[in-house]
């Protein structure tokens, strides 16, 4: 038998337990969105969902593999693009290989580019970028890559949800399209142009415009234009300070139609609307809430409600990144090799809490699922959000949405 000395011994075990550290080192995953300005609060909502997110499904549970676990780790972009290219530099240098990001489609498109650049560049610090909630639709067709996956339905398929729903009022003969001055709020107008004139070529768009993103303080002027114009509906992108001070504005301003929106409830806004918000504010969304998707998903809202008092789960999909996250590690067998992992997710099919079935289309890495249509009330609410009293009710569901649509993505795929 072979004699180990004192000496020798010690160096085995140290041995022994940094591979085990090693092995066991924590998943990190870059949260870069807001976290102080005019989007904080959005910003910080969604980080305290993504924190939770990884414990309860993962951390909780023994982690992934043999025992890692995800660790949540945010930074500051201020919404703005050229911060968030630095910060994605200091994440990367901390040995991230995650990054999550979802409020501007313009911080996505500079991400989406950086990353492609980087990855190309230095192939042992590869990263993935899952957007859960930039839904530009360039991102996943003429400026897609293989290291963007997107979470949340584009701008296009929302939209087309939401139209059907319009194209079935007949007491609505007018529109007013107004949004944030930047991509997405370029790609709601144009896809809400062309699938109102594709399904009602009698309504008349009787405004669409867009202003600054994030630096209006009064939106009086706006929602003048929109009661001078005889909309008989509204039409908003908006997200954030500018989603609730649009909205507000509207309605004190005696409009007294339906506001369809993408963002309108969580994160202080619900509370805000109330009231006045009641059966007038419509939400185009995923996951069920109200009615609640099942036992899973209520056990999940109750337990964060519990964590986070003043907070609430408004994006269930941030559950679906971090569900399908872990199933595609442990089907690779890594964390470590992010194209493995990548690969895993590609035409990846996942059952979710928050009701029916997830797709991952592998030729544009967009995720299909069902959309929702509801609307701002206190009645037969499941759970509210804000602690108002109020939340969005489900009335109408597209199952599947946009499951063919096209799309002009040419992924490349790394060798």
């Amino acid at each position: 038998m072979k004699k180990i000395t004192k000496l020798g011994a010690v160096s085995a075990l140290s041995m022994i337990v940094g591979a085990s550290a090693a092995f066991a080192e924590n998943i990190k995953i870059a949260f870069i969105d807001p976290l102080s300005g005019p989007f904080a609060s959005t910003g910080t909502n969604g980080l305290h969902q993504f924190e939770f997110a990884a414990d309860y499904m993962v951390n909780d549970d023994g982690g992934v593999l043999d025992g890692q676990k995800f660790e949540i780790i945010g930074y500051d972009n201020k919404i703005s693009p050229k911060e968030s290219l630095i910060q994605l530099q200091v994440a990367i240098d901390q040995g991230v290989r995650y990054i999550v990001q979802g409020n501007s489609s313009g911080v996505a498109n500079a991400l989406t580019e950086a990353i492609d650049k980087h990855n190309k560049r230095n192939p042992d610090s590869r990263v993935l970028f899952l957007n859960y909630a930039a839904v530009d639709p360039a991102l996943t067709n003429e400026k897609c890559n293989f290291w963007h996956f997107r979470f949340d339905a584009n701008a296009d398929i929302k939209m087309d949800a939401l139209t059907d729903v319009i194209a079935q009022q007949d007491d609505i003969k007018k529109v007013y399209i107004i949004g944030q001055d930047y991509s997405f709020g370029k790609a709601v107008s144009a896809a809400a142009n062309k699938f109102l004139g594709e399904k009602r070529d009698d309504i008349e768009i009787v405004g669409d415009e867009l202003h600054p993103i994030g630096k209006v303080k009064d939106f009086t002027p706006y929602a003048r234009k929109i009661v001078a114009s005889g909309a008989d509906a509204v039409i908003t992108g908006n997200w954030g300070a500018d989603m609730l001070g649009l909205g507000k504005s509207v309605i004190e301003n005696g409009f007294d139609g339906p506001i369809y929106t993408y963002y309108a409830a969580g994160s202080g806004i619900t509370a805000a609307f109330g009231e006045s918000g009641k059966d007038r504010i419509r939400l185009i969304s995923q996951g069920g809430i109200n009615p609640i998707a099942s036992e899973e998903a209520r056990a999940a809202y109750e337990a964060f409600e519990k964590k986070y008092p003043d907070g609430n789960i408004d994006q269930s999909r941030i559950f679906n990144v971090i569900g399908m996250l872990e199933k595609a590690i442990e089907q690779a067998g890594t964390a470590d090799d992010v194209v493995a992992v990548a690969k895993e997710l590609e035409g990846m099919e996942y059952e979710t809490m928050w009701g029916g079935k997830l797709y991952m289309r592998p030729q544009d890495h967009q995720l299909i699922q069902d959309m929702h249509v509801g609307v701002h009330t206190d009645e037969n609410i499941d759970f509210d959000y804000d602690q108002s009293g109020f939340g969005v009710l489900t009335e109408s569901t597209v199952e599947m949405a946009s499951m063919d649509s096209p799309t002009t993505c040419e992924m490349k795929r790394p060798e």
